[in-house]
């Protein structure tokens, strides 16, 4: 695999974090859960509140060479591309989009990605408002 493909597929698996997967491992055996994390390079993940056939378990820690498939149940809500298109017309040239790391940047001050906006004053007041409104349209698109 080549470094940017490699580094491409970390920022995947790391935007898994903190999300509900399936882990297929090659034995077939299937593991529900959220990813706590992984490590690189054997790519060993843990998972919390873990469902396996009928069983539970808070965690559960499955090695890399064991792994087929991971699996994302869902999709994440935030689009750093899309949402910067929103921005754009409220503040044409001062938003960059680093898709790589799911975070959109206003004027060099002010950082958004799926957890909220950071920054303070009137115009990340402006963002935080456009994203809570970003927001809730895409709940109300998956709702439906």
């Amino acid at each position: 695999m080549s470094k940017e493909a490699q580094r491409k597929f970390l920022l995947d698996l790391a935007g898994l974090l903190e999300r509900s997967v399936i882990i297929v491992t090659k034995d077939g055996k299937v593991f529900e859960g959220t990813l706590s994390g992984f490590d690189h390079p054997s790519l060993n993940v843990s998972l919390v509140d873990v469902k396996v056939s009928d069983k539970t378990y808070p965690k559960v820690i499955i090695r890399g060479d064991m792994i087929a498939e991971i699996i994302a149940k869902e999709k994440p809500l935030f689009d750093a591309k899309e949402f910067a298109k929103i921005l754009e017309r409220y503040f044409p040239n001062l938003v960059k989009v680093h898709e790589e790391a799911g975070i959109v940047v206003i004027g060099e001050k002010i950082k958004v990605s799926e957890k909220g906006v950071e920054g303070v004053g009137p115009i990340a007041d402006r963002v935080r408002k456009l994203f809570n409104d970003y927001i809730e349209s895409k709940e109300k698109e998956i709702g439906s």
